[in-house]
């Protein structure tokens, strides 16, 4: 364990000079995730929410710790044991990072230098701790305690410093969040609408009509956030187009900005789930840069990605419709958050996050369904995503008490592209009731409501649906939200006194 230690922290400082894709332990995460099947992804996301990313490196090191002490046992027994289960797992490192979809040979070189490391001192613990008289049964025996014990402390400190160093340089360096402090946006040239003063039901524990950057859902699939300079940063557009291009980000801004407040979802949000927001962003239209490329006759798909090798698809009629497609620089009045894809995302409203959200954009490639399968379509979801009618209910919370008389039931819905026009709450086995909408500035985004309810003592349900502008009303059969959205209506329980 000490050999894997060392081996770790060592590749973990040469890692902070190389970059976040070099580093093994994040690479086998990241392979992992890959390879999850989709249940197992959905109940990740489902139990762990936003820690799903933490718990699997604590999985990843504590595999590591049990195969290294396994490994330990067997190098007492016979060192080549030992050097052998070392480059195995070195081995692993190296095929996960060159998995990688920017991977490079060069970012094999802190796994192999750690290896090195690792393996040295594996031999120097060895020879501090054995000798060659055979103890019991003709197994080697502990030679001088006191001086493994030293070594061994000497090991630990190495393979601390190391790895603090690294994970200290690694922060220090950081393009991102120096990059980030020196971006200077200019104001929007087509400014967002002014807000209704009634966005809200006025009703306390009601999920608030602009979400606060750091209150924003995160889902993906990174397990260290990209580190971007925007110096170095380019975008390209290219494929079944008759003029490629590429951006620098100054360009992209040149090009004027629109402000428009947009709600956005991901697709694995279950019924009542948190993973949607609504946020005030500024960006560069999309529609226009594609059209000054000239899109070749029979494409259908706008191939989006990331820095981190993320491919997102998007249906090039969705951007083309005349809805704000964007690529968005700036969120509530900021430079985009380094976890919401600094220094430049894409948004698509009325689709799924997975189909029109790419974040840390660098590449859009113009093609067809058929040519090109995205992450998330090789993985069974649905290549065109809408997002679904649906509502939540946000107070009173689940399993609460609260006394006999008014009781404000409230929450939010939501119809991208098509808006919300009537909520209706159910208690018990009762008549549907027509709930209070707030105001509802655009179909792109969410709406508050409120109902007041003279509860009575009891043990209640209570549930909620919504109808878009299309007069659909969403469906009562509960669906997971694999493979394009869940649907279903959201009910709580609670007990009134």
């Amino acid at each position: 364990m000490l050999s894997a230690a060392i081996a770790l922290g060592v590749a973990r400082l040469f890692a902070a000079f190389l970059g976040p894709a070099s580093d093994p332990v994040l690479a086998v995460g990241a392979t992992a995730i890959d390879a999850a099947p989709q249940p197992v992804k959905a109940w990740a996301i489902r139990t762990f929410g936003t820690a799903d990313k933490l718990v699997l490196l604590t999985g990843v090191y504590a595999v590591l710790t049990a195969a290294a002490a396994a490994i330990g046992v067997a190098a007492f027994q016979r060192r080549r044991y030992g050097l052998l289960g070392l480059a195995a797992f070195s081995g692993i490192g190296v095929t996960a990072i060159l998995t990688r979809p920017t991977a490079t040979a060069l970012d094999t070189l802190p796994t192999l230098g750690g290896a090195a490391v690792g393996a040295a001192a594996m031999l120097l613990l060895l020879r501090t701790a054995t000798t060659n008289s055979p103890g019991t049964a003709g197994r080697p025996r502990l030679l001088n305690r006191r001086q493994f014990l030293v070594t061994a402390a000497g090991t630990t400190a190495t393979a601390a410093g190391a790895a603090t160093a690294g994970t200290t340089l690694a922060a220090r360096n950081a393009a991102g969040s120096r990059s980030r402090a020196t971006v200077v946006l200019p104001a929007p040239m087509q400014p967002a609408a002014t807000l209704p003063a009634d966005t809200s039901a006025g009703v306390d524990g009601v999920a608030p009509f602009i979400t606060a950057n750091r209150d924003f859902y995160r889902v993906d699939t990174a397990l260290t956030v990209p580190q971007v300079d925007v110096d170095r940063w380019r975008l390209t557009l290219e494929g079944a187009v008759d003029r490629p291009r590429t951006w620098r980000f100054d360009e992209l801004l040149a090009r004027g900005l629109m402000e428009r407040d947009l709600t956005l979802n991901c697709v694995s949000n279950e019924v009542g789930g948190p993973y949607i927001g609504t946020a005030r962003w500024s960006g560069v239209p999309l529609a226009p840069l594609l059209r000054e490329a000239g899109i070749r006759p029979g494409q259908n798909q706008l191939v989006s990605r990331a820095v981190d090798g993320m491919t997102i698809g998007t249906p090039l009629a969705a951007i083309l419709d005349g809805r704000d497609a964007m690529l968005a620089v700036a969120m509530n009045g900021e430079p985009l958050p380094l976890d919401n894809g600094f220094p430049v995302r894409m948004l698509v409203p009325g689709l799924y996050g997975y189909v029109g959200a790419c974040k840390w954009l660098t590449a859009m490639t113009v093609t067809t369904f058929d040519a090109f399968d995205t992450y998330w379509v090789e993985r069974g979801w649905a290549p065109d995503a809408p997002v679904k009618t649906a509502s939540r209910i946000d107070t009173p919370k689940p399993f609460t008490r609260r006394p006999a008389g008014p009781v404000m039931i409230a929450g939010v819905a939501w119809a991208q592209r098509r808006g919300i026009t009537a909520v209706q709450v159910q208690i018990d086995d009762g008549p549907w009731q027509t709930a209070r909408l707030a105001a509802g500035p655009s179909p792109d985004l969410w709406r508050q409501w409120a109902y007041r309810w003279d509860a009575t003592p009891g043990s209640h349900t209570i549930r909620v649906r919504a109808s878009d502008s299309t007069g659909t009303t969403q469906p009562e059969q509960r669906r997971t939200p694999y493979p394009d959205g869940a649907t279903g209506w959201h009910s709580i329980t609670l007990t009134i006194t």
